[in-house]
């Protein structure tokens, strides 16, 4: 009999934990046809136009009449609207704190406003596409350069580049999207020295932004500007030089005992499967709980893999002003959305589908499990400082890049992100957490998993999954490295959220 479970009580679907064939008895009720691991089978009948129902919630609508035992997906399930009951507010309850006695800590880097590092680069930002190539050679001479190994402090030079600064109307909201974004990058607590080159003539002009932030030229903080340098090969031997003469000041550093409550970390899931929701997100859900009663800080993000499962969010709103803030984002995505002919359940992915996820609001209630149970604290614009402690929501598309993007920008120290196909994927300078949602997947990508979340359906619990992934996050902001930093990911990864028209 093919393993299988079924989630909630009021569920008239079940989840295939192993493929089952024609004839195979599932949950007390004969599968109709075969269905592959992951997916759904229906455990009764399900008339035209009635609800599917999983984790005892709403996913999606018969297209169809379905019958038990039948294959559930998208060929026999469609979406419609259908009203949400958010009642801010109304289950928000007292969160747990950690006694004294068992408060933790990691060993991170002090920086001199008072905020932690799990790790310490140098940057090189762009204020523009045009600049993007001579910061590549920049950070990429310095590294073949050998003189690294004489600062051991320092985790390496990244080049974080990107497609914008020009061509954008340099007074509305790409504008200062990509303001703020590059701010959060400077100034967060893994950057320990910046170095920020531009063209010129572009439409994010250097001079303005630092003009907006009060930034002024230090021993570790530089700006370049290619049209004033005397051109490309002039402008990569002065950038190269001004990270070198920075390399003492930021090398001058030490590892410290910092207190647990001084993590920030994103949340992120991508490659999502059938298992998503029912192994690595809740487990990551059971370390949020456990980080927030350390006085931590946890992101959730990706708004329109909420949509559908806002309604349990609200709910744990700290104040129903705060649940209010996320249902007027989930409003603007649909204009968003609506505004680009698109559509809010073009997502799942085909891969998310292949891996047994029909609708959004499937996905959603998965995907939302990463935040754990304790209360929503604050909502918070693209790229914003987070400056509430506790779990917390920042609006950001379902995109990884350009999401986790945002969240470092935010000032995520650490990060962790769930996988049930194989998302390939890494974050400098924050380092990120790989768990995978399911054996099979562990055992093919080995090498880019940190933690395998698969073993909870072989009956793991989710508490002890969860403290191993707290122990991780621990461990990894003291300085152990990921198997996407052995594996060198995290420069190209910075993508910063593009809203409006390229002119």
């Amino acid at each position: 009999m093919p393993r299988s479970m079924k989630l909630h009580a009021s569920d008239n679907v079940a989840v295939l934990i192993e493929a089952c064939a024609a004839g195979d008895e599932v949950q007390g009720i004969t599968a109709t046809q075969r269905i592959p691991r992951g997916h759904k089978m229906a455990l009764a009948a399900v008339p035209e136009g009635e609800e599917i129902v999983k984790y005892g919630q709403i996913i999606g609508f018969a297209s169809r009449p379905i019958a038990p035992g039948e294959w559930v997906h998208e060929h026999n399930v469609g979406l419609h609207d259908f009203t949400r009951d958010y009642q801010f507010s109304e289950g928000r309850r007292l969160t747990n704190r950690a006694p004294a006695s068992a408060l933790r800590t990691f060993r991170g880097y002090r920086r001199p406003n008072g905020k932690w590092g799990t790790r310490n680069y140098i940057a090189v930002l762009t204020s523009v596409n045009c600049s993007a190539t001579a910061a590549r050679h920049i950070a990429g001479e310095v590294e073949r350069s050998g003189v690294l190994k004489n600062y051991p402090n320092i985790d390496g030079i990244i080049s974080l580049v990107h497609g914008t600064g020009c061509a954008i109307d340099h007074q509305g909201q790409d504008y200062e999207l990509l303001k703020r974004t590059q701010w959060g990058y400077a100034t967060n607590p893994n950057v320990g020295g910046v170095l920020m080159v531009g063209l010129g003539c572009e439409g994010f002009q250097i001079p303005r932004w630092k003009e907006a932030y009060g930034i002024e030229e230090s021993t570790t903080f530089r700006t370049l500007v290619i049209q004033e340098s005397g051109g490309t090969r002039k402008t990569v031997e002065k950038g190269v030089q001004a990270i070198i003469d920075m390399l003492p000041a930021v090398n001058d550093v030490k590892r410290e005992d910092a207190p647990a409550s001084e993590l920030m970390l994103a949340l992120q899931c991508g490659g999502s499967d059938g298992y998503s929701g029912i192994t690595a997100n809740p487990a990551l859900g059971v370390a949020v709980d456990l980080l927030v009663a350390q006085g931590g800080t946890a992101i959730l993000s990706e708004t329109p893999e909420i949509y559908g499962a806002e309604h349990l969010l609200t709910r744990r709103a700290e104040t129903p002003e705060i649940g209010q803030k996320l249902v007027e984002r989930i409003r603007w995505w649909e204009g968003y959305t609506a505004r680009n002919n698109m559509r809010m359940d073009n997502n799942p992915s085909p891969g998310n589908k292949a891996g047994g996820l029909t609708t959004i609001l499937e996905k959603s209630l998965g995907a939302a499990a990463k935040g754990g149970s304790t209360n929503l604290m604050g909502v918070f614009e693209y790229a914003e400082a987070v400056t509430q402690r506790g779990l917390v929501f920042m609006d950001t598309p379902g995109y990884d890049p350009v999401s986790a993007t945002g969240q470092v920008a935010g000032g995520a120290n650490i990060l962790c992100f769930t996988t049930g196909r194989g998302s390939a994927f890494g974050c400098k300078p924050t380092p990120s957490i790989k768990l995978s949602t399911n054996n099979f997947l562990y055992e093919q990508m080995r090498d880019d998993i940190d933690i395998n979340c698969g073993d909870i359906l072989d009956g793991v619990s989710h508490e002890e999954k969860g403290r191993q992934i707290f122990e991780e996050i621990i461990r990894v902001a003291s300085g152990a490295r990921t198997r996407s930093e052995e594996l060198g990911y995290g420069d190209s990864e910075f993508v910063p959220w593009q809203v409006g028209a390229t002119m």
